[in-house]
């Protein structure tokens, strides 16, 4: 295999990258990655659990003279967000990741890259696999299907560990220490199928161009979500078309960048000039953030039975009524407190459903606003609401002996403060501090951009800062 990553510093950073980067693991798909990292610490002699989660836990004993300093957690996870760029054929359970680099970054090819969180692996297997690195004792944890609900985390024993601090590798700024995360949920709402009549001539309409992005970290950007457009849209042609069948987005965690419906009319003319006007309605919202937004309208060549008017009215007013983005934000610091991002909509031959994800680093703005909203919203359309999937967000600590040694560490070797905060997303470290007690946490990554999206691309430059800050920092962990 002809390495794209070869000559690039740390080279066993970039080359267990490229590693990674040649197995499919999306969520829900992380068998393969997982036996590679399994039989990989097999081969090079570590000690290592493979759970029936898929978990990896991979441990090295400490470096000389580093016997009795606290054990530290390494920490990141094996899967990632699978979008691609409408009409790029790549099948993410077996096409291996085409890597590129343009203008110092590292960017996939057409496909999200994986750098979330596929740096942190990479990362914690260079210092597994150095023999000159000063350091603890160390546990590294990689856990499975942490984009789709932190299962991994949420199933790990606990007891497994001995780690007193915890360095989470899933952030995306050089320079900031992340020491809070919000907490979320997830909330389906359920609309049954009903078809009626005979059937029509079928005519899609495509909500496209959309530039997307992280549900929690790009929430407050004012981006626009395709579902929710596609929403408007087909509410202002309810009176002249029927609805056949909806879909929309495709990760929760992901802004929607495409929805699309298939509909049937009388007046189609009519339903063309309306797209018309959406088109420019839409240009002039979002000039700033999605200027390339378009809606399309194609005729199918086929004919389809239309559902039932009720089920139409429904899943509209369930779609126009959600609250989505930044739903409250912090007074005292640059945070989003709660948000809402409708990320999927899905048809089948029982259910349209309409798939949320909801966060809040206040627990009961999700329980008793967003979550009971959304509940509400059912009621009122006698439509089912389905509540789950919750996890904890982590609470910043007033004192924090790893936060301490993080900063200090940073500024003597960059000679400038670091950057502390708590993000609008969800991090795993809430999850793993309730299973281990006394366990205190950071999290750090190198600069990465556009995650979640076709267009994620992360810093040569700032991996191999981030990395050499990694390594100095366990140095002084004694």
């Amino acid at each position: 295999m002809a390495r794209v990553l070869e000559g690039l510093k740390p080279e066993k950073v970039f080359y267990y990258f490229e590693e990674i980067s040649q197995i499919p693991r999306g969520s829900g798909n992380e068998k393969e990655i997982s036996d590679y990292l399994y039989n990989l610490a097999k081969s090079k002699g570590w000690e290592v659990i493979q759970d029936e989660w898929l978990n990896i836990i991979i441990k090295k004993p400490a470096s000389k003279g580093y016997e009795n300093s606290p054990v530290v957690m390494l920490q990141g996870h094996m899967d990632m967000v699978c979008e691609k760029n409408e009409g790029v054929e790549h099948d993410f359970e077996k096409d291996p990741i085409k890597l590129r680099i343009i203008d110092g970054n590292i960017y996939a090819t057409e496909t999200t890259l994986g750098a979330d969180n596929g740096i942190a692996v990479a990362y914690a297997l260079s210092v597994l696999d150095s023999d000159d690195l000063s350091h603890p004792a160390l546990e590294v944890l990689i856990t499975t299907d942490e984009e789709k609900g932190l299962t991994g985390a949420d199933k790990v024993d606990g007891s497994l560990f001995k780690s007193k601090y915890l360095l989470n590798l899933d952030s995306e700024d050089e320079g900031v220490f992340t020491c809070g995360c919000a907490g979320g949920c997830e909330v389906k709402l359920r609309i049954p199928t009903e078809y009626q009549g005979s059937k029509m001539p079928a005519f899609r309409i495509s909500v496209k161009g959309l530039t997307g992005g992280h549900s929690g970290t790009d929430i407050d950007k004012e981006k626009g979500n395709a579902n929710k457009i596609l929403g408007r849209i087909l509410n202002d042609i309810f009176d002249i078309s029927e609805l056949i069948s909806i879909n929309g987005g495709s990760k929760g965690n992901a802004i929607p960048r495409e929805a699309q419906a298939v509909i049937a009319s009388d007046n189609i003319e009519q339903v063309r000039t309306k797209v018309t006007e959406w088109n420019e309605i839409l240009k002039n919202e979002y000039a700033f953030t999605d200027s390339l937004v378009e809606v399309y309208l194609d005729a199918l060549n086929t004919e389809e039975y239309p559902l039932k008017k009720d089920v139409f009215r429904k899943t509209v007013s369930a779609v126009n009524l959600i609250p989505n983005g930044a739903l409250s934000r912090s007074t005292v610091i640059n945070l989003v407190i709660s948000s809402n991002n409708l990320g999927v909509i899905t048809q089948d031959e029982e259910f349209i459903t309409v798939h949320n994800q909801a966060r809040s680093s206040v627990s009961t703005l999700l329980t008793h606003n967003v979550a009971s909203v959304m509940e509400q919203i059912g009621e009122a359309l006698n439509i089912e609401c389905i509540v789950g999937g919750f996890y904890p967000g982590w609470e910043y600590a007033k004192e924090s002996r790893i936060r301490d040694i993080c900063i200090d560490t940073y500024r003597q070797v960059y000679g400038k403060e670091a950057k502390v905060e708590a993000i609008h997303a969800g991090l795993e470290c809430g999850l793993l501090m309730e299973k281990i007690d006394g366990l205190d946490a950071i999290s750090m990554g190198p600069n990465a951009y556009d995650v979640h999206s076709p267009d994620e691309h992360i810093s040569i430059q700032s991996t191999e800062n981030v990395y050499n800050l990694l390594c100095e920092i366990l140095k002084r962990i004694k």
